[in-house]
């Protein structure tokens, strides 16, 4: 049973995961997935479309997903199981609405490793061209399968050492830029990362609401936290207080780096607008230029390495919401069963799937293109499943206590519809894709229905 009498299944030896994470292994797991300078991919493109108010951008992309945060934590302190919104959506809106939390959830957490690999590929091909892309990036799902196959503790131990070096960078980054602003001032306005360049026209707050769309995308990942809830010691409140602290402290460190290069930044917002091209690179020419190159290529480093490590947190996230499926019958039972506390049957599976998409998308022009545009339908689909069942457990079936009106009808309710409009927002590839994969979920929980009457 958990801390609130929720049942949670039977497993031997063979079917039960070791709890052996503390606070600060979840906090590396989060901040792997989510990446500390998660934005130096998309700098370009938000700075464009917020007409150079990219740091307001980040700014209100985390107050956004704090509502989503506020949600997991509430769920998984009365639901603390491995399957995350999977387990949460079962049992607050029941098994349906469980299995298509899962199976759009799954959509996310298969992708998002896979895209994470193929940024690895790219930009070491950029450091080392004779080798192809399609080989580092297979090269960086073995390495990272490996870690995770030999236990979640090994793997947190290694991901710590990538974290902190990656955070290190981070900090020579903010402490040379700030040594160039103060020796040769800013390219643009000292408030302009937070009320626009002006180069467009005046502040336009659609503007900057519709970079919000594509920013709240960098923040996916911190949610994963949840999945390690039956490998977490002293309780799932560990669990709820990372999930927390983790999007704050990727806020923080969001809204810090953007501030200073758009700072640095020497072509204006609507420069960038008119010359898509250049929006891909903004932020490491921008470094280039004001800094040196050999930030630059630090910088490119550590992002090689960074989302090689995020992709095996993702892994590990995935790993456990196909094990906790398995579990509970959705998938096939092969994929609970556990070695030494370690699901490596669901790893293994999660690998496969990540490397044929990675490799595939990595021997592709537009590779990165197409699995970019459906890695977000599915997280932000299970995060309304997940407002949802917050609303559901607290408000309508009053499981958990006293209601409070703010904590479980106006926060999960305000949340749901920040990431309904998000995905109203989405690219038309996103939609259909997302559409077509829930298609085919409604397909299998049919099917795993007509065989449960028919017995």
């Amino acid at each position: 049973m958990s801390e609130t009498g929720t049942r949670v299944p039977a497993a031997d030896e063979h079917h039960r995961l070791r709890r052996s994470l503390g606070f600060r292994d979840l906090v590396v797991y989060g901040l792997l997935f989510i990446a500390p300078m998660a934005p130096v991919g998309v700098f370009g493109t938000l700075d464009a479309r917020s007409h150079g108010a990219v740091a307001l951008v980040y700014l209100v992309a985390t107050v956004a997903m704090a509502f989503t945060a506020f949600s997991y934590a509430q769920m998984v302190r009365v639901v603390p199981q491995a399957g995350s919104v999977f387990a949460y959506a079962r049992v607050a809106l029941g098994s349906g609405a469980g299995f298509v939390a899962g199976w759009m959830a799954m959509l996310d957490y298969l992708l998002i490793p896979a895209v994470a690999y193929l940024f690895s590929g790219i930009a070491m091909e950029a450091l080392v061209p004779e080798v192809s892309r399609w080989v580092w990036t297979a090269l960086a799902v073995a390495v990272t399968t490996l870690l995770n196959l030999w236990g979640v503790r090994v793997a947190a131990r290694v991901g710590f050492l990538v974290l902190a070096t990656e955070i290190v960078i981070l900090l020579v980054f903010v402490g040379s830029a700030v040594v160039v602003l103060a020796r040769d001032g800013a390219q643009r306005g000292w408030l302009s990362p937070l009320s626009g360049d002006g180069t467009q026209g005046a502040f336009a707050l659609g503007a900057v609401l519709g970079a919000v769309s594509i920013a709240v995308l960098s923040y996916l990942g911190f949610d994963a936290i949840a999945s390690f809830a039956e490998e977490v010691t002293g309780g799932s409140e560990k669990v709820a207080r990372a999930v927390l602290f983790c999007l704050a402290l990727a806020g923080v460190l969001f809204v810090a780096q953007t501030y200073l290069v758009a700072l640095l930044e020497p072509v204006s917002s609507a420069g960038l607008a008119a010359d898509p091209a250049r929006q891909g690179s903004a932020f490491y020419d921008a470094v280039d230029a004001s800094v040196g190159t050999w930030l630059h290529d630090l910088v490119a480093v550590s992002k090689a390495v960074g989302a090689a490590f995020a992709a095996l947190a993702g892994q590990a996230a995935a790993g456990r919401l196909l094990f906790a499926m398995g579990r509970d019958g959705r998938l096939p039972r092969a994929l609970s069963r556990t070695d030494g506390g370690v699901p490596r049957v669901a790893l293994s599976c999660a690998a496969v799937i990540t490397l044929v998409a990675a490799v595939w998308a990595a021997r592709r022009d537009d590779g990165l293109d197409h699995l970019v545009s459906v890695v977000d339908v599915g997280a932000l689909t299970a995060f309304t499943l997940l407002h949802a069942s917050v609303v559901s457990w607290f408000a309508v079936r009053r499981r958990g206590g006293p209601v409070s009106w703010w904590r479980h009808v106006l926060v999960p309710v305000a949340g749901a519809a920040i990431t309904v409009a998000v995905i109203v927002e989405a690219s038309g590839t996103a939609r259909a894709v997302g559409a077509i994969w829930l298609v085919v979920g409604l397909g299998v929980l049919a099917a795993q229905r007509g065989r449960s009457a028919a017995r």
